[in-house]
């Protein structure tokens, strides 16, 4: 070990089980253009394998080309026995950057907590390797954006492992209609509620008071705590219940919404978008750093699409009206029909992580889509932590007249991390 300073779950099953298999693949395919790849098979390292992305570490077979190369994580423990399930010759790390500087990896799985997702993204999409994150893809509205921008500026995969948009196999309709513009102004209002749709809300809900406790014996905590504020060790801050805290995660809304939100997100046509008003309702005050409950949040798109969501977990229901699709007139539907069809449909073809690697195909849930998924939860977060109706400008990103709201587009890193300039 070297050291320094479907549903979901079935469908990570499948991730992992298919990059076992995937050999034979043409040394060009794997870079782009010009770039050759080490091996015939497409190699691959997961940082942070106490999550859901466990299951991408699978062992070497003996006999054939290794393709499990490197696992990382700040746990000894846990790296130890991710290093026993790979077998011979993964090697594991403490410290992501050494996982990034081997050429020899093509691929990388990251399954951190989310205040790692976007630097680790980054700099592996730099260091030439495609990349599929675990969600949330971001902490904040900011690192998305140059997710994205770093996936375009060096022609590399970046994918999201959420099951939403792979579930999206028709409504062509809803689809048409939105994408022709045919609908100026009272688009649908699409409500997310229970029991369809669990927010987690207490679930995730941080504690106001934390009593500083020892660091583990070999837990890495200043790594773990990477570009977040430092904060003393306490385990219900760091181990599976970080999600309760804004340094770290968004709560219910950042571990559930990119599975919820992503495929409607596609359906309704506003992958490239984002909402201009954002409204919730939640107690007051909210805490600075533990994430507390909320009972609705509506998400209002420029030609009046409405995403409400709705907790059940305080106060009464969001009083806006479901509405549907509106009828056409003969014109509007001359302009649907000239409209194609969905450009794909989401599911276990060609669409998957491993085969867009070897096909060098854009994924389904990329960058530039996930980006603006990830936006929907940072937008309704903030809303519920301000207490009050925002004006959102999705071409800028930012919000209108309100400094307060913006200084939670970007929040600064803990030195020396920091977003690319």
């Amino acid at each position: 070990m070297k050291h320094s300073a479907l549903s979901r779950r079935q469908w990570l099953a499948r991730a992992g089980a298919g990059a076992a298999a995937l050999t034979l693949v043409k040394p060009c395919a794997l870079g782009g253009e010009g770039r050759k790849a080490p091996s015939d098979v497409i190699t691959r390292a997961t940082i942070g394998i106490g999550g859901a992305l466990a299951g991408t570490v699978r062992p070497n077979e003996p006999g054939k080309p290794p393709f499990m190369l490197a696992v990382c994580d700040v746990n000894e423990g846990r790296l130890q026995s991710a290093l026993n399930k790979a077998g011979s010759p993964c090697e594991g790390y403490v410290d992501f950057r050494r996982v990034l500087d081997r050429q020899d990896i093509d691929v990388v799985y990251i399954g951190t907590p989310p205040h790692w997702h976007a630097l680790i993204s980054i700099m592996a999409m730099q260091a030439g390797k495609d990349v599929l994150c675990e969600k949330p893809m971001t902490r904040f509205i900011a690192e998305g954006r140059a997710v994205a921008e770093t996936a375009r500026r060096y022609g590399r995969l970046f994918q999201i492992g959420t099951y939403g948009r792979f579930g999206v196999v028709g409504n062509d309709r809803t689809y048409k209609i939105m994408a022709s513009g045919a609908i100026k102004e009272n688009g649908p209002v699409v409500r997310f509620s229970r029991p369809q749709y669990d927010w987690k809300v207490k679930m995730w809900s941080g504690r106001t008071h934390l009593e500083p406790q020892p660091v583990p014996k070999g837990f890495h905590y200043d790594l773990w705590l990477g570009p977040s504020p430092t904060k003393p060790y306490h385990p219900h801050r760091v181990h599976g219940s970080f999600r309760g805290y804004w340094d770290y995660d968004g709560g219910g809304l950042a571990d559930m919404g990119e599975h919820y939100l992503d495929g409607p997100q596609c359906r309704y046509a506003k992958d490239h978008t984002s909402p201009v008003e954002i409204e919730a309702s939640a107690p007051r005050p909210q805490h600075d750093e533990a994430v507390q409950l909320w009972g609705w949040v509506t998400l209002k798109y420029a030609d009046g699409t409405t995403f409400v969501l709705e907790s059940g977990e305080w106060g009464g229901p969001c009083p806006i009206e479901d509405r549907g699709l509106p009828a056409l007139t003969p014109e509007q539907e001359k302009v649907v029909a000239a409209v194609p069809d969905m450009p794909r449909k989401y599911g276990s073809g060609p669409e998957s992580f491993e085969e867009a690697v070897r096909l060098r195909i854009p994924c389904a849930g990329n960058a530039d889509v996930s980006h603006r998924c990830a936006t929907l939860l940072h937008l309704a977060n903030i809303a519920i932590r301000l207490g009050r109706k925002l004006r959102y400008d999705p071409d800028k990103e930012q919000f209108i007249g309100d400094d307060e709201a913006n200084r939670l587009v970007n929040v600064p890193m803990r030195a020396p991390w920091h977003l690319p300039v």
